[in-house]
């Protein structure tokens, strides 16, 4: 029997030895460990070549890892019209050398408000995803690009936003249950009966099948009155994963679930054990 979900971190693991080191290493290393899921990081830029990126792909079919990208940083959806060309780039070359990578879902932050209405921008970028998906397929491309749900209020990224994304076809949200905790900011949907209700809008809208592929980010996380401040260790936090780890099992969910927190591999094994200790399954 093997687990629902798959287990792995954004970024390389921290102990990642020195040789072969990069990707490949760190692929090599999360298998070693027992993980088998990870996001390339290229949250800074797409920076590699055909080549690298065909080493890539081997390391993790070798390895059996389950390979994701979390898109630059820069994406913005909601770019001025004259920047916009230039962000789009960002995510046309994640999903592009992704997919050469061997990654099957582009994980991206969708961008910001600039203090106008949710409505009113999404009405912005609905029709820039789509365009994007379009090109991505013409190009023979199938990877799932996947905004994800972000924890700052001022940015696009509340469970509606994504929702409302993922009604372009090639869209699936990535669900950052830490980020909705902090996104509420007063200490608010961290419990069993709010994370159903999450759930239960994702499967209204994605249906059954995306509730066995969920693409999920986790880890602790300090937020204030705006929302994320920064990622912590799982023992730091006040997030109640074992209250979030028993919907995900109620709701049937599966998939991946990335760890993001300061300390990657450590936390993601203890995600890997406690779910394998509320969902009473085991690894093969």
């Amino acid at each position: 029997m093997s687990l629902s979900f798959k287990f792995g971190t954004v970024g390389s693991p921290q102990a990642t030895p020195p040789k072969p080191g990069g990707t490949v290493g760190g692929i090599q290393y999360a298998a070693s460990i027992g993980l088998d899921a990870l996001e390339l990081a290229w949250v800074q830029g797409v920076r590699v070549g055909e080549a690298a990126c065909a080493a890539i792909k081997k390391a993790g079919e070798d390895a059996g890892l389950a390979l994701s990208v979390h898109g630059p940083y820069y994406i913005n959806l909601n770019a001025e019209d004259e920047k916009w060309p230039r962000l789009r780039q960002y995510l046309m070359d994640a999903a592009h050398f992704g997919n050469l990578a061997g990654a099957t879902d582009i994980v991206f932050h969708p961008g910001s408000y600039f203090a106008r209405p949710a409505d009113e921008v999404l009405k912005k970028v609905l029709p820039r995803l789509e365009g994007c998906v379009e090109e991505i397929r013409a190009a023979g491309n199938p990877v799932t690009l996947r905004p994800e749900a972000m924890g700052k209020t001022a940015v696009i990224g509340s469970l509606e936003d994504v929702l409302a994304l993922a009604k372009i076809p090639g869209v699936v949200p990535c669900i950052d249950f830490a980020h909705l905790h902090a996104r509420a900011t007063d200490g608010t949907m961290n419990t069993y009966d709010e994370w159903m209700h999450v759930l239960d809008a994702c499967h209204k809208t994605l249906g059954d099948a995306s509730m066995k592929q969920m693409h999920i980010h986790l880890s602790g996380i300090e937020y204030g009155p705006k929302g994320e401040k920064n990622h912590l260790v799982m023992e730091e936090a006040d997030l109640d994963f074992r209250a979030l780890f028993r919907s995900l099992r109620a709701a049937g969910a599966g998939g991946r679930l990335l760890c993001e927190s300061p300390v990657l591999e450590v936390d993601a094994l203890k995600f890997r054990e406690l779910w394998m200790e509320i969902s009473g399954e085991s690894a093969a």
